[in-house]
């Protein structure tokens, strides 16, 4: 990936995922657990979630290098003990951080709507191609971090949603989630993932 457009890449992916930890700890002191709040992860400041090695490290070399490395933010604390139903609040709070990408994402096509569309009368602009790139990048990030593999927010969502019995097998399977996540990656999972969300922006951009 060249240098002017890797910039803006990295800047939309750093904003996204701050947008969506700060959605989390939204909803976990929503929820009644002020523990995020008190640790300053309740901001947009991405000062506030930034992981050296997941988002600044492994995200510029797999831009510039084109190895596939997964990259993260840091987590947004939740202790459990605040939470009135564990499981089910647990659950809200993961599904926050994937809700918030694709509320980001419709306010962004909205404003690519606005200035005319992705191809206006004057043809692309660069503004219009910024944001068609952070809508893309916010529902792609909704989309695999609603994946049912734990740690990512779709397996604590599933968490929630089953019997105690499966919950607790989805824990079991917690610490061998990024293996899990990397054959999904070489097994062409994640390239499929783009292909409906691609067609989807298609059709909500004018």
């Amino acid at each position: 990936m060249s240098l002017d457009l890797a910039i803006p890449v990295f800047i939309i992916l750093v904003a996204s995922l701050s947008v969506h930890e700060a959605a989390h700890a939204w909803a976990s002191n929503r929820l009644g657990d002020p523990t995020a709040r008190q640790l300053g992860r309740l901001t947009l400041n991405p000062l506030a979630h930034i992981d050296l090695i997941g988002t600044v490290v492994f995200p510029l070399v797999a831009m510039f290098s084109g190895i596939p490395l997964i990259g993260w933010a840091k987590p947004v604390p939740v202790d459990m003990r605040y939470l009135k139903a564990p499981r089910r609040d647990f659950a809200l709070v993961a599904l926050a951080g994937p809700v918030s990408n694709v509320l980001l994402a419709a306010v962004l096509v909205t404003l690519i709507n606005l200035q005319g569309g992705l191809v206006p009368d004057d043809g692309v602009t660069r503004f219009g191609l910024v944001l068609y790139m952070a809508a893309f990048t916010n529902l792609l990030l909704a989309a695999f971090n609603m994946l049912p593999v734990p740690p990512l927010d779709g397996g604590n969502v599933l968490a929630g949603l089953v019997p105690e019995s499966a919950a607790r097998l989805i824990d079991r399977v917690r610490p061998f989630g990024i293996i899990v996540l990397y054959l999904l990656m070489f097994s062409g999972v994640f390239a499929t993932l783009m292909e409906p969300i691609e067609d989807l922006l298609g059709a909500l951009v004018l």
